[in-house]
């Protein structure tokens, strides 16, 4: 008898101990937290957010993240690296683990004591405590009488308290097990992630005269394109995952409208891209995650830098930031427009990565001036650096061969010689970003490239800069405002042999050496509304001074209404 009152004293003290440490731990077999860590990959285009890195998950930091790995069972409780001899628990625990087996801890061996929990959790650690304890019950030889009838109707009453939570709970499993039938069932592709973004944007701008051809302080050219319009881009992108660590991207636009015609390269929309509705392959890479800390990617549609650079200024969108594309970037991180190549990804620091690329505009073209290395290619490195949680800061080296002299980031002076004579080119920049509170951050980009026609004298410099203002969140969550003023790239001073200096050659068709003789000056404010998740309005407009560098060309007024639909 004296027995089986301590086996009956000590099977109380467990089924109470097991309530203990289930409700303040939140940890059991049955309850083991779920792992919410998403391991597809999201595409890191300028047509979405560009913070991302070439492959997500290299941008995070490798720490223990709360609550988003999924529990491992343990079968001592000195496996637990957080759980120490001196903590109240401690006995309570060891047995439940070693002598029950109904506790489970986290894949880094950690328990993590402290951490609150639901009366789900609660209850479905407890009942695995009590199914653990009703199974050794049940095998126990018909001598052994380990609990009393009053033992027994406890643990009834205590299942019997939670049973609600428990019912919950399995319908819970019940209702998610449904529905991962009838999204396996209806899903796009068991490897491949469809997504996909509608843009519909209408615009117009004010009457203009310019002084162009020659410029020489008349206003002679009418804007011949200033009536409204109609700007649309579809876009699909093709995520099909190869391995836990890897995976292939496609992309495909079909577009059509253009600001075009116009008196000057000042005012191209982020989401100006015409190929006559026509559908085109824009990526075509392979993206593989090599270490948690490196990424690579190789393709040859896409490899540039828009792509493969983490971006500063988080609200960077085609789709959803900035109307123009001055606004998006610094124009220098557009240099060379690459279609194919490799890039890398390298976070070597919490708090630090680099990236860089080797990329070609013509990869594929075997003809003189073409290819992967024969035609217009580009060498590029960023350091991106976050010194606080608020800062981010980048800054980048470009290095590129343009075999027509033009350095293709559409828009203010990318044409740098008037022969269309080959150019190399330096290019350096830097962009800062600085969240002043949760409601406004600021920000500033600036940018010079310095270039030269291989094998001959003299040089031809430009200049860009950018600061803006962003809003998240502006009068409604979801909602984004925005204020821009810059300078698109400007030729501060050229002096290539005669005849291949642009701005010369605008005034005069002689093409002397010498400098822009204007500065555009370019100011833009939007306001995004959020509709829904998935359907966002923004309205804008902006206001260009001196377009084309030209003092006595007329300003401009452009107003714009973009639309945008992701799915």
């Amino acid at each position: 008898m004296k027995l089986n009152v301590i086996r009956y004293n000590y099977l109380k003290f467990w089924i109470i101990a097991s309530f203990l440490i289930a409700g303040l731990n939140g940890g059991s077999q049955t309850a083991s937290a779920q792992d919410y860590t998403n391991t597809e990959t999201e595409t890191s285009l300028s047509l979405d957010n560009q913070n991302s890195s070439i492959f997500p998950t290299a941008a995070t930091d490798q720490g223990v993240k709360e609550d988003t790995e999924a529990m491992a069972q343990v079968t001592s409780v000195s496996q637990l690296n957080d759980v120490q001899p001196s903590d109240w628990a401690f006995t309570a625990l060891q047995s439940l683990v070693e002598r029950y087996n109904c506790i489970a801890g986290y894949p880094n061996n950690s328990f993590r004591g402290d951490r609150a929990v639901t009366r789900y959790e609660f209850a479905a650690g407890m009942n695995a405590c009590l199914d653990k304890i009703n199974q050794i019950i049940a095998v126990a030889a018909p001598s052994a009488e380990l609990v009393t009838r009053a033992d027994l109707e406890t643990i009834k009453r205590l299942q019997t308290e939670f049973s609600s939570e428990l019912a919950t709970l399995r319908g819970r499993v019940d209702s998610l097990e449904a529905r991962s039938a009838e999204i396996q069932a209806n899903q796009f592709s068991t490897t491949t992630k469809l997504n996909g973004l509608l843009i519909v944007g209408v615009q117009g701008r004010s009457s203009n005269r310019g002084d162009v051809n020659p410029r020489d302080g008349v206003k002679d050219s009418d804007d011949n394109g200033t009536n409204f319009n109609v700007v649309n881009f579809s876009y699909l992108s093709l995520t099909t995952q190869l391995t836990p660590r890897s995976y292939l991207f496609t992309g495909l636009i079909a577009a059509d409208g253009t600001t075009k015609p116009k008196l000057s390269n000042d005012f191209a929309l982020s989401y100006e891209y015409p190929t006559d509705n026509t559908l085109t392959v824009t990526d075509l890479n392979y993206r593989w995650l090599v270490t948690d800390k490196l990424a690579v990617m190789v393709g040859t549609e896409g490899v540039n830098m828009t792509n493969a650079f983490r971006g500063p200024v988080r609200v960077e969108s085609a789709a959803t930031g900035p109307l123009s594309w001055l606004a998006q970037r610094n124009p220098i991180l557009d240099i060379g427009f690459g279609h194919g190549g490799i890039a890398i990804d390298w976070q070597f620091a919490k708090r630090a990565s680099v990236q860089a690329l080797y990329t070609s505009y013509t990869p594929g073209n075997p003809s003189q001036r073409n290819g992967l290395f024969d035609g217009t290619t580009t060498t590029a490195v960023q350091l991106l650096l976050t010194p606080t949680d608020s800062v981010d800061l980048s800054l980048y080296y470009v290095n590129n061969y343009a075999s027509n002299g033009c350095l293709l980031t559409f828009v203010g002076d990318e044409c740098l010689t008037a022969t269309n004579a080959p150019l190399q080119t330096n290019a350096y920049g830097g962009t800062v970003s600085w969240q002043i509170s949760s409601r406004v951050t600021v920000g500033a980009w600036g940018g010079y490239t310095t270039s030269s026609i291989p094998g001959r004298s003299g040089s031809v410099d430009t200049t860009n800069y950018m600061v803006f203002l962003n809003f998240p969140d502006l009068f409604a969550p979801g909602n984004l405002g925005g204020i821009y003023v810059g300078q698109p790239p400007k030729i501060t001073s050229s002096n290539l042999p005669v005849g291949n200096n642009v701005p010369d050659f605008e005034n005069t068709g002689l093409g002397r050496a010498g400098g822009q003789p204007g500065t555009t000056t370019q100011i833009e404010a939007f306001y995004r509304f959020r509709m829904t998740d998935n359907i966002y309005i923004t309205p804008g407009i902006i206001h260009i001074l001196e377009p084309g560098h030209t003092p006595d060309s007329d300003p401009i007024t452009i107003g714009i209404l973009r639309s945008t639909f992701l799915f």
